[in-house]
This record gives C-alpha cells, sequence and structure tokens, in this order.
C-alpha cells in the first residue's frame, strides 16, 4: 500500500498509540475480561501493522488466526472463570511483584534505548539465495514458504516466541489449580 508520507506516519503512530494504549490494558486492568479484549487490540494493531509492508496475506492471516480464534478462545475461558474465585486470592503488591516490576521495567528501559540508538536505515533483515530466486515455482504453497522463510522470517519467529511464551504461561496457570 503506498501513502503519502504523512498519512503514513499518521497511520503508523495511530497504530503504535493503539499497540501501547493495548498493552498497558493487558498488563494493568484488573478486570481479565477488559485485559483479554485489550489483548485483542494489540493483536488487531500487530497484524494492521503488515499492512503498509504490502504483506496482506500475513495481516489477514493474523487477523483470522489470532484475533479471530486464540483471541475469542481466551476472552471465552475468562468469561467462563469464577470471577469471586479470581478476586478472593488478589493480594495487592507482594515483594515478588516487586521483583517482577523492577526486572520488567529494567528491561524495558534497556529496549528503548537500544532502539533509540540503532540506525534501522542500514539492516538487510533476510536474504534469498540465488537458487531460490532462478528456481521456477510451481505453486503458490511454495510461493508463500520461500516467502514465510526469506522475506517474513523476523515476523514469523516473533510469534512463535509469542506462542511459546503464551503455553507456557498457560500451563504455569493450570498448575497453580
Amino acid at each position: 500500500m503506498d501513502l503519502p508520507g504523512p498519512i503514513h506516519d499518521i497511520f503508523l503512530v495511530f497504530l503504535g498509540s493503539g499497540l501501547i494504549l493495548g498493552g498497558l490494558g493487558v498488563v494493568l486492568l484488573t478486570n481479565p475480561v477488559y485485559s483479554a479484549f485489550s489483548l485483542g487490540l494489540v493483536l488487531v494493531c500487530i497484524s494492521l501493522f503488515h499492512i503498509p509492508s504490502n504483506s496482506y496475506f500475513v495481516a489477514a492471516a493474523q487477523l483470522l488466526i489470532y484475533v479471530g480464534a486464540i483471541n475469542v478462545l481466551i476472552v471465552f475461558a475468562v468469561m467462563f472463570m469464577n470471577g469471586s474465585e479470581y478476586y478472593n486470592y488478589f493480594h495487592l503488591w507482594t515483594v515478588g511483584d516487586g521483583v517482577t516490576s523492577l526486572i520488567c521495567t529494567s528491561i524495558l528501559f534497556s529496549l528503548i534505548k537500544t532502539i533509540l540508538d540503532t540506525s534501522w536505515y542500514g539492516i538487510i533483515w533476510t536474504t534469498r539465495s540465488n537458487q531460490i530466486i532462478e528456481q521456477d515455482l510451481i505453486s503458490n504453497v511454495q510461493q508463500i514458504g520461500i516467502h514465510l522463510s526469506t522475506d517474513f522470517y523476523l515476523p514469523f519467529e516473533l510469534i512463535s516466541i509469542i506462542l511459546l511464551v503464551a503455553l507456557v504461561g498457560a500451563i504455569a496457570m493450570a498448575r497453580q489449580e
């Protein structure tokens, strides 16, 4: 999608603001239903970030899979929770929360410093071998596979890390009960 410069910048600021507000909502809202809806906002904003770079398939796949399936499952699971059980075990602040907050805050500031100090214009994200470029592709499935392993390698790996963290969190929550 070729947008003029100012419209492109406004679009990215809008998506970034939605991403930050949704992320803060996931972490700071005490009601799990509102937190799940904030997660939906985050997932929508992440998928819409692919549209300015002409990655329509990745954007549509993320919308369908993450917002359409996973977030709906999370919302249903949260709504079926017994709210009184959740609030009975809710403690305002513990020592572990303080240590976790300190570690997360230090990681946040180190990431912000790294992002601001990095020159992003000279980075080549992925490379293709000459064999893949010269190969005559037969089907769309092969083209999607090659694009996922070359052009969209970084977003694909980031999504897999997010899914792994979600899986570990779900297992940890299930083992506590």
